[in-house]
C-alpha cells in the first residue's frame, strides 16, 4: 500500500503532516445516537452487549455510516479485563459499573492464561468490523490502562477522588505494584489479540491519572504503559499505540518521552503551546471539550477552527478531550466533522 493510500489516521500517527487532520471521536458509538439506543434496548445487559460480536460490531459501525469519520473504534468496555480475570463486574442502570471484592493477586495471576477465552469475542467483533469497513478508514482497538482499571478493581466502582486506591498505592505499594503488573500482562495480551484480529491502531485509556504526584504518576502510569508497549513490540505487534493519560497536566511531557507510545491524546485543558511542544516529538490527539460539542453554535465553530490552526502545522489527530456526552445532538457532531474534513480545502 502506498503512503497516499493508507488511512489518514495511520499517516498522522506515523508523524506525517497532512492537509487536514484525521478525525474520530471518543465514544463516537453510544447513547447520543438514536440507532444505538434502539440497539442497546435489545441487549439483556451491558456486559452481554459488549461480548456479543454481532451487536458490538453494529454499534461500532453506526457512527461510520452516519458521519465521514476517518476511524472506527471497537465497541467494548475497559472493565472486560477484570471480568476476564475473575472479578465480578456488572452495571447498574443509571449508576455505572459495580465490581465485587478484589480477588487476591495470586488468583488474578493464575487467571491470566484463561482470560483471553472470554476476551476473544472482542477479536471477533474487530474481524467483523474490519471486513465491512472501507480500506481507507482505520480501525482502533483499545484497553483500559492498568492504573485506571486497578482503581475500579480496588474501589469497587467509580469514585470521584479514587481515595481508596490512591491510599493503598502508598500504604501497600507492593500489593498495588503486583496488581499493576498482572494488568500490564493482561492488557498486553488483550491488545495483541486485537492487533491480530484487524485493529490498525491500539489505544490505552488512563482516565484517572489526575491527582497523582509526579513520582506516583511515573510508577503507576508512565512505566506500566512503557512495559505494555515493550511487550507488544517483543510480540511482533507493529500497530501504532496512542496513550491517553487524562488529567495529568504538565506531566504529559515526561510521559511522551518515556511511555513508548506513538501519540499522546490530550484532554480539554491542554494549552496550544503544550501541544506544539509535544508535536516536535510525536503526534498529538485531542482536545475539544465535550461540553462545547454538546452546546454547539458559533462558540463550537470558533474553538474547532482555532484548534485546527494551532495544531495542524504538526502531526495531529482531531478528537475530543474525553468522550461524547449522551445528550449531545448528532447535528453538532456532524458540524465538527464538516469543519475538520473541509479544513484543507478551505485554506
Amino acid at each position: 500500500m502506498t503512503d497516499a493510500a493508507k488511512p489518514l489516521l495511520l499517516r498522522a500517527l506515523a508523524g506525517e503532516v497532512l492537509p487536514r487532520p484525521p478525525i474520530w471521536l471518543m465514544r463516537q458509538a453510544g447513547r447520543y445516537l438514536p440507532e444505538y439506543r434502539e440497539l442497546r434496548s435489545r441487549a439483556k445487559d451491558f456486559i452481554r452487549f459488549c461480548l456479543s460480536p454481532d451487536m458490538a460490531a453494529e454499534a461500532t459501525l453506526q457512527p461510520m455510516r452516519r458521519f465521514p469519520l476517518d476511524a472506527a473504534i471497537v465497541f467494548a468496555d475497559i472493565l472486560l479485563i477484570p471480568l476476564a480475570l475473575g472479578q465480578k463486574v456488572w452495571f447498574e442502570e443509571g449508576e455505572g459499573p459495580r465490581l465485587g471484592p478484589l480477588p487476591k493477586v495470586a488468583d488474578l495471576r493464575l487467571a491470566l492464561d484463561g482470560a483471553l477465552a472470554l476476551l476473544a469475542t472482542v477479536g471477533e467483533t474487530l474481524a467483523d468490523v474490519r471486513e465491512e469497513l472501507e480500506p481507507h478508514r482505520a480501525l482502533i482497538g483499545f484497553a483500559g490502562a492498568p492504573w485506571t482499571v486497578a482503581t475500579y478493581m480496588i474501589e469497587g466502582g467509580s469514585s470521584r477522588d479514587r481515595s481508596k486506591a490512591r491510599a493503598l498505592a502508598v500504604s501497600d505499594p507492593g500489593q498495588v505494584d503486583a496488581l499493576i503488573e498482572v494488568l500490564v500482562e493482561a492488557t498486553a495480551r488483550y491488545l495483541e489479540l486485537q492487533a491480530a484480529s484487524g485493529a490498525d491502531v491500539l489505544k490505552l485509556f488512563d482516565s484517572w491519572t489526575d491527582l497523582l504526584p509526579e513520582d506516583e504518576f511515573e510508577r503507576l502510569v508512565t512505566q506500566p504503559h512503557a512495559r505494555i508497549v515493550a511487550r507488544l513490540r517483543q510480540a511482533g505487534v507493529t500497530q501504532p499505540v496512542i496513550g491517553f493519560p487524562r488529567g495529568c497536566g504538565a506531566l504529559v511531557e515526561g510521559y511522551a518521552e518515556r511511555a513508548g507510545v506513538d501519540a499522546v491524546a490530550l484532554d480539554v485543558q491542554a494549552p496550544f503551546a503544550l501541544g506544539q511542544r509535544l508535536q516536535r516529538r510525536l503526534t498529538i490527539q485531542g482536545a475539544l471539550d465535550p461540553l462545547l460539542l454538546r452546546a454547539g453554535g458559533e462558540a463550537l465553530d470558533r474553538r474547532v477552527r482555532s484548534m485546527l490552526e494551532a495544531w495542524s502545522p504538526g502531526p495531529y489527530v482531531f478528537n475530543l478531550g474525553h468522550g461524547i456526552l449522551p445528550d449531545t445532538p448528532p447535528a453538532n457532531v456532524a458540524r465538527v466533522v464538516e469543519l475538520v474534513t473541509g479544513f484543507g480545502a478551505s485554506r
